[in-house]
Parts: structure tokens; C-alpha cells; sequence
């Protein structure tokens, strides 16, 4: 029992002693205050990286806004990473934990551990390219594999891709072998148009060309004007004129149901009808009987 009540008396001399409780007060003090300032310096450096980007832009050298806002995303998350990892460093020295020794000893760890690490170091170099050759920007729509959407962000390590129905699609950069990028040239809009057989194809044909020519005034998204290329298919009741027509960067959904609208409303207006299915039934009157 005596070795019990010494620890009891240890224990005692430890919570009373007013010293320990300073120097915990006073660490706990410092990391509040290493986190707090972290915390600022971050936020100061991401509001000068933005304010920085805006004064280059004015410059003679030009960059494209996808790229100036990848880049932007880029340097906040280096900065973030950088000021996170020194505070650590630093919460690590005030609880007496000896840094050197930490590092020398993740140095070696991370030799051995380096050999099996070779998908991250793949993500990082493959996301360098990726932004070095500007493959794809933040705010781009693009399709990779069996992923298609909006480009949120661009990381050192992953890709963050937002499909139109909301979900968040997150890629190791070594996974991104083939993309198709919708947002660097202009978009064409297809739409296609029904006309009766009993119609007048000539008569449709200039009605619609003549709506084509004013539809560059009224929608800003058109590029050039929409051509009626002519007679696309003839299917079991219609004939479909095709009408192409070139876009800015994926406007071309919204300017083809604008252009679907607009056909629809001026065809009406000229009389030119667009069929519907129609079905012709065939009544056979059963054969009489002999001598009735």
C-alpha cells in the first residue's frame, strides 16, 4: 500500500503545483494564439494573391479568366497547406515534442514509405500538367471517363468536378487520362424541324429563313446566324429540316430551345402545321351469310 499512497502524493504535489498550471495556461495561451494568427495570415495572403491578379490583369500580358482562376485556387491552397504546416510545427515545439527528431524520422520514414507512394506523386505531377498546359480550367465543362460537369477546382493531388444535377465529383489527377473540354471553342446547336407531307417544304423553308436572319439580334449568344441546311430525314408522317446554328461555349442547349420556340411560334403564324402521329383504322364488314 505504500507505493499507492506515493503516487496519491505525487499526484497531489502535481495538481497543486501552481507552476505546471502556468506553463499549461501559457502554452494553451499559444496555440490559441498560433491558430488565431494562422487563421489571418491565411486570409491576408489569399486577399493579395485576388488583388494581385486583378492589378496583372490590367498589364500588356493577357490571360484568359479560366486560367487566372485556376491559378487563383492554386496559390490559396499552396498558401494554406504552407501556413498550416509551419503552425503545426509550431504547436508541436510548445508541448516539448522535438521537431528535429520528428523530421529526421519522417525523412526516413517517408524514404522507405516513397517507394509505395507513387499514385500521390503522379497526382501532383499529372495536376502540374494539367495546369501548365491549361488542359482545363475552373469553370470549365468538361467530360472525363464516365464524369461530365463543371470544373470546381483544381488541386495539386485532385480534381473537383460538379455534374448539372449537383453532385460533387472528386478525381485523383493520375486518374484524368482523356478529357474533352465544351468550354474552349464555340458550341452548335442542332435543331430539328417536323413539316407535314401534305405541307409546302419551298413555302416552310423561306418562312424559317426568314426568321433565322432576325434571331442574331435578339439573343446575344448566337455567334453567326443559325442556316437552315434543308431537308434532314422523311420520317412515317414528317419531313425534318435540320437548322444549325453556332453559339458562344456551351449556349448552345439554351439558344436551341430558344430557336425551337421561335419556329414553332412563326410557323403557327404562317399556317404551315407541324404533324402529329396519326392513325387510320381499317373496318372490314364480316361476310354475310348465303341466302340472308
Amino acid at each position: 500500500m505504500n507505493w499507492i499512497n506515493r503516487i496519491i502524493s505525487r499526484l497531489n504535489e502535481s495538481l497543486t503545483n501552481e507552476e505546471l498550471w502556468l506553463s499549461i495556461g501559457e502554452g494553451f495561451l499559444k496555440i490559441i494564439v498560433i491558430i488565431l494568427v494562422s487563421g489571418l495570415i491565411i486570409r491576408f495572403g489569399k486577399t493579395l494573391i485576388r488583388n494581385f491578379v486583378k492589378l496583372r490583369a490590367k498589364g500588356p500580358i493577357q490571360v484568359s479568366i479560366r486560367r487566372e482562376t485556376t491559378l487563383v485556387k492554386l496559390m490559396e491552397n499552396i498558401i494554406s497547406y504552407v501556413i498550416y504546416f509551419m503552425a503545426f510545427i509550431m504547436v508541436l515545439d510548445i508541448v516539448h515534442i522535438d521537431v528535429r527528431a520528428l523530421l529526421a524520422g519522417a525523412g526516413i520514414v517517408g524514404l522507405a514509405v516513397g517507394f509505395g507512394a507513387q499514385n500521390l506523386v503522379r497526382d501532383i505531377i499529372t495536376g502540374f500538367f494539367i495546369i501548365f498546359e491549361d488542359q482545363f480550367s475552373v469553370g470549365d465543362y468538361i467530360r472525363t471517363g464516365t464524369f461530365e460537369g463543371v470544373v470546381e477546382e483544381i488541386g495539386l493531388r485532385t480534381t473537383k468536378i460538379k455534374s448539372w444535377t449537383g453532385e460533387l465529383h472528386i478525381l485523383p489527377n493520375g486518374s484524368i487520362v482523356e478529357v474533352t473540354n465544351f468550354s474552349i471553342h464555340n458550341s452548335i446547336a442542332i435543331v430539328d424541324v417536323s413539316i407535314a407531307y401534305e405541307g409546302e417544304i419551298e413555302e416552310a423553308e423561306r418562312v424559317i429563313q426568314a426568321l433565322l436572319v432576325e434571331l442574331p439580334l435578339k439573343y446575344e449568344e448566337i455567334v453567326q446566324p443559325p442556316e437552315l441546311l434543308g431537308v434532314q430525314t422523311l420520317g412515317n408522317s414528317e419531313v425534318v429540316l435540320r437548322i444549325i446554328c453556332e453559339t458562344l461555349p456551351m449556349k448552345h442547349w439554351h439558344i436551341a430551345r430558344k430557336i425551337r420556340k421561335e419556329v414553332k411560334v412563326h410557323l403557327d403564324e404562317h399556317g404551315i402545321e407541324i404533324p402529329f402521329p396519326r392513325l387510320v383504322l381499317y373496318n372490314r364488314e364480316p361476310a354475310t351469310e348465303k341466302g340472308h
